[in-house]
């Protein structure tokens, strides 16, 4: 099992719950949604799960086969190296080229002989079908072409599993759907894929295991999706209407 989480309270910061006793596991090869509103816990998860938030209370925390709680700061590093973050805002370095951005995360993860990655570079930009962008810098590249770039830097180490935050968000609908089917190829050799997102109608068209953020709590659902639709739409209203300032807080 890469990640094994029983009745673990997941904080923002210490002593702040946004989730109160999840359970949560991954095997190899899955491909899991997690949903709910803006400000329900989605992120919160996704940072614990890639160590930038600490597990205070659990009875079992373990991601790739190392405990949540008291992890020391030493170990993050290596076992980032065995996951591909996707964030929503993409983070590529500007003032590279896609080839140089991707390699600097070859060279930082340690690799060190030009002839392998070139070619690890190379084939992930073919996977990911942009390999004729190889030279471009980000700012030459649409936000749909950033996103796979973005996918092709997750691949680049062969993860275990992939951790994407809203990879689809403000993408067009077959620039989205590109971007799932290119996600749903990496769980075909073994990697676990684990993203947030709004797009609800995607989990009757790619399906997968459905986890949502509501209340406070986390839990796996299953059913009528067109009505979780509806039902999301009017959470989004209601936060919408209502007089909560979220610019002044944190995006949980």
């Amino acid at each position: 099992m890469l990640i094994d989480i029983k009745n673990a309270n997941i904080c923002q910061k210490e002593g702040i719950i946004v989730l109160n006793n999840v359970n949560f596991k991954v095997e190899e090869g899955e491909f899991i949604y997690i949903i709910g509103r803006v400000g329900s816990g989605k992120s919160t998860l996704l940072k614990t799960l890639y160590f930038d938030r600490d597990v205070y209370e659990a009875d079992t925390a373990v991601v790739l086969n190392h405990s949540l709680v008291g992890l020391k700061k030493k170990y993050i590093p290596r076992l980032r190296r065995q996951m591909g973050i996707i964030f929503q805002d993409f983070q590529l370095l500007s003032d590279r080229t896609v080839y140089e951005n991707l390699r600097f995360v070859l060279k930082a993860t340690g690799w060190k002989e030009k002839k392998k990655i070139d070619k690890r570079i190379n084939d992930v930009l073919i996977d990911v079908g942009m390999i004729n962008k190889k030279d471009k810098y980000p700012h030459e590249l649409s936000g749909g072409e950033q996103q796979h770039i973005a996918i092709a830097r997750a691949l680049l180490n062969h993860p275990k599993i992939i951790i994407a935050d809203e990879p689809t968000a403000n993408l067009d609908p077959e620039t989205a759907e590109n971007v799932i089917n290119l996600l749903r190829l990496a769980t075909q050799s073994g990697t676990a894929v684990v993203m947030s997102t709004h797009n609800i109608p995607l989990l009757s068209k790619h399906p997968g295991i459905v986890y949502q953020c509501k209340d406070s709590e986390l839990k796996e659902i299953t059913g009528d999706y067109n009505k979780l639709q509806e039902e999301e739409a009017e959470l989004s209203r209601t936060t919408a209407s209502s007089t909560v300032d979220y610019g002044a807080r944190e995006d949980l």
